[in-house]
């Protein structure tokens, strides 16, 4: 285990980056670097739009944390994160990736991720503050988990927070390399690395009619309280655009739901419907105007995925089965040895050699001379 000497921030302040003159001299200094730690922290949690609040990197003897909302213009970083040269570390990379896509148009090449360097290695617990107690000795404060990262100034303690998830993973990283090296799994690790980053898609954001059909209970009711429903759940997107939050910190999915059955027609039968005084204070005009409508809205059509034909599905269940005892064997979560997104592609279109596999998304070298004899045999016709 690393002394917590060693390595604890504390023994120096990380940099605050929020101006343009300083981020560009930052951006400069990150070129010339072989391997350079990140984090994102969103408010997703606050807001209507989530977006990124802050980025920390860290580099051995500096951390820094870059401010987005001070600055009008992050694309001084974005050749740090498109070079092939430099390796940029992360924990549970996909999320990070995604954000720093839709938010700053950032494309990432080249990283390393710990989650699944330690999924692969087949640690028993992957999160960051179990690895950091059991590496570093230190304990995280997982009341900032859920931190409104939009908020400014930020608490030290919550500063505090996100330097540490930057800068404890340049050390960990050297632990995990040795590790996969040592095992036989680096060149595993490098193609997963490459795979995460040829997968980062932005979500449609045009998908609010979709978003309709996840509320639980929302599949009972009736044709006329589904209509219903459907127009509770418009009037509560436009109130949380309006105020820049979750429509969830609006009025609850379970709550809207029984609104939806009884439609209450005063304020005092919100009340009853479960609404709490200062939602009935807030919102009982305009919800109330919503629930007394002529006419409501016919909800969304409901979309389906169309099931594979019985051959497909086939050869998918005798794909899962096989991963699922390899994986059992290594001792590895399933996906570790491949991806579903994988499988579907081996079963919709299965490969007739091994030149042909090493086409498919997600099997590079490693995993063409591991598992290729096998995955030729399984889907062969």
């Amino acid at each position: 285990m690393q002394s917590r000497h060693e390595s604890d921030p504390t023994h120096e302040s990380p940099q605050v980056v929020d101006t343009p003159e300083y981020l560009s001299t930052l951006a400069a200094a990150l070129m010339k670097q072989p391997v350079v730690a990140v984090d994102t922290e969103a408010n997703s949690l606050y807001a209507y739009h989530e977006q990124v609040c802050l980025i920390q990197i860290s580099i051995p003897g500096v951390d820094y944390l870059v401010d987005p909302l001070a600055l009008e213009d992050l694309s001084p970083l974005a050749p740090l994160f498109a070079s092939t040269e430099i390796e940029k570390i992360f924990h549970a990379a996909d999320y990070d990736l995604m954000v720093l896509l839709r938010d700053f148009d950032f494309e990432t090449r080249r990283i390393f991720d710990t989650m699944w360097a330690a999924r692969i290695l087949g640690w028993p617990k992957v999160g960051l503050a179990d690895i950091l107690a059991r590496h570093f000795d230190v304990k995280v404060n997982k009341r900032y988990q859920r931190y409104n990262w939009g908020k400014r100034p930020l608490e030290p303690e919550a500063l505090r927070y996100a330097w540490m998830d930057s800068h404890y993973l340049l050390p960990l990283r050297e632990i995990q390399k040795a590790e996969l090296e040592a095992t036989g799994r680096w060149a595993e690790a490098r193609e997963v690395f490459a795979y995460l980053t040829s997968t980062v898609e932005v979500p449609d954001a045009d998908t609010t009619d979709q978003h309709f059909w996840r509320i639980k209970g929302a599949h009972d009711l009736d044709r006329d309280d589904l209509s219903v429903l459907y127009q509770l759940y418009l009037w509560r997107e436009y109130v949380a655009e309006q105020m820049d939050r979750p429509p969830m910190k609006v009025i609850s999915n379970r709550r809207l739901l029984r609104l939806a059955r009884i439609r209450p027609r005063t304020r005092d039968e919100l009340a009853a419907a479960g609404l709490t005084p200062w939602q009935v204070r807030r919102f009982g005009p305009s919800l109330l105007k919503a629930l007394q409508a002529e006419r409501f809205p016919t909800p969304p059509a409901q979309q389906f995925e169309r099931r594979p034909p019985d051959h497909i599905m086939y050869r998918f269940k005798t794909l899962k089965a096989w991963r699922k005892e390899v994986a059992r064997m290594r001792g590895v979560d399933s996906d570790v040895i491949l991806p579903n997104a994988t499988l579907w592609e081996l079963a919709r279109h299965p490969p007739e050699d091994m030149s042909e596999l090493l086409e498919v998304p997600g099997i590079g070298p490693w995993r063409q001379s591991a598992y290729g004899p096998d995955l030729l045999q399984l889907v062969a016709d």
